[in-house]
């Protein structure tokens, strides 16, 4: 039965991966289709340097709660010390870059696009 959770846990993890992979290529493709958008036309009509980074930082946010539920998912298993060690040090930093990007796309939200 334990084979069998693990087997189920690891193909969960894995596709949650792929979602993280696919959200930041989507994130990225987006962003640069925007900026040479942006490039070509130069209007006023055209997006903003600050939407788009606010656009793809909000992409970047998604894939990074989805690879921490992909972690979380592959340490839930039968963990030892050392995977709950990783675990917690990859959430440390996984939960700051989140917090600190989240806060940055807070406060250019409230600012005037220029």
């Amino acid at each position: 039965m334990e084979e069998i959770l693990k087997l189920i846990a690891s193909n969960a993890a894995l596709m949650l991966e792929f979602t993280v992979v696919v959200i930041v290529v989507y994130g990225a493709a987006e962003a640069l289709i925007r900026v040479i958008v942006r490039l070509a036309s130069r209007s006023a009509a055209s997006w903003s340097r600050r939407a788009i980074w606010l656009r793809f930082a909000s992409w970047i946010l998604l894939a990074l709660e989805f690879a921490l539920g992909a972690d979380i998912i592959r340490t839930a298993v039968a963990p030892t010390w050392d995977d709950i060690g990783k675990l917690a040090a990859i959430a440390t930093i996984r939960t700051g870059l989140s917090f600190f990007l989240g806060r940055d796309v807070e406060e250019a939200e409230t600012l005037k696009d220029p």
